[in-house]
């Protein structure tokens, strides 16, 4: 099981009733926030799952709605009792930004990992059940989208444990993944199990023009969630300058990508209601959805 909840839809600056884009995942206990913007750690404390958890950020880029958040993040989660390492990964520069904001939260009860990403703007990072993964995009500084899959393993197959001359005390251990010596010989979990299971997928997407790349980064999510700066046709111009998306452009990369859902995020401070204009990515991609601060979802494994 997966927890997804969008901490914030705001771009530029926080709103009194719009957080800036901030993205939080709960797997297994450990959770992964994307992007740290100002006031992250309110909407995070309203949201209530709390700091201690978080064991990995992730940041698209360095634009200050995105990241100026990080020393009061930090913060927190030192007071939550926190003594375990935190690992941030980010594009190019990663280590110079964190110098910099550390300065003012320079005592920690936890070490802190940076992890740049390639200079293209590329990565895969495992942790556990969880592959991050990381792709260049078109902004006007180095920005990186993500995506977050789960992995699942086959079923357990007693038929194959069976013919093992290994003690049944052991199956549970293979079918969690471990590999066993014992007496000798070396059992692996793919002795004991199907084929793999399809598992879970989040991507996130933010301040960027569309690129061929997208789709197929985000190819059969099962939540996509996209930057849409603005939802009216007549922005486009200018956000083509700005190196953003509007509505549309952002439910054509959810088609093409075959994904289940959408949610539509990183919204200008202009653009007072969202809502009024979800039917304009409606009308590309059906199953897509304005998002608003906190909200969750919840994905499970198929059958």
């Amino acid at each position: 099981m997966l927890d997804i909840s969008l901490l914030g839809t705001g771009g530029m600056m926080p709103l009194p009733n719009r957080f800036l884009t901030s993205l939080l995942l709960r797997l297994n206990g450990s959770m992964i926030l994307v992007d740290c913007g100002e006031g992250t750690q309110i909407t995070a404390k309203l949201l209530g799952w709390g700091f201690k958890n978080i064991d990995v950020m992730c940041f698209t880029h360095y634009h200050a709605d995105h990241i100026s958040g990080l020393p009061g993040m930090l913060l927190s989660i030192g007071n939550s009792g926190r003594t375990e390492p935190i690992t941030i990964i980010g594009p190019v520069g990663l280590k110079t930004v964190y110098a910099g904001l550390s300065v003012i939260a320079p005592e920690l009860p936890f070490e802190v990992n940076c992890i740049e990403l390639d200079e293209n703007g590329s990565g895969t990072f495992s942790f556990g059940d969880l592959i991050i993964s990381a792709i260049k995009l078109n902004h006007k500084i180095p920005c990186s989208a993500y995506s977050f899959t789960v992995k699942r393993t086959g079923k357990f197959d007693i038929t194959k444990a069976e013919k093992l001359p290994i003690p049944r005390n052991f199956w549970s251990r293979l079918q969690k993944g471990e590999t066993i010596e014992y007496e000798g010989n070396t059992y692996t979990p793919d002795m004991v199990l199907g084929e793999t299971r399809k598992g879970l997928k989040v991507s996130y997407c933010t301040d960027t023009r569309p690129v061929d790349t997208i789709p197929d980064f985000i190819r059969d999510s099962d939540l996509f969630i996209c930057e849409g700066m603005y939802g009216e046709t007549e922005m486009l111009e200018k956000l083509k300058k700005k190196k953003h998306m509007i509505f549309q452009e952002a439910a054509e990369l959810a088609k093409q990508g075959n994904v289940k859902e959408m949610w539509l995020t990183h919204f200008s401070p202009a653009l007072t209601d969202p809502k009024l204009f979800e039917k304009n990515a409606k009308a590309i991609f059906e199953n897509s959805k304005v998002g608003c601060d906190r909200m969750i979802k919840i994905l499970s494994f198929e059958e």
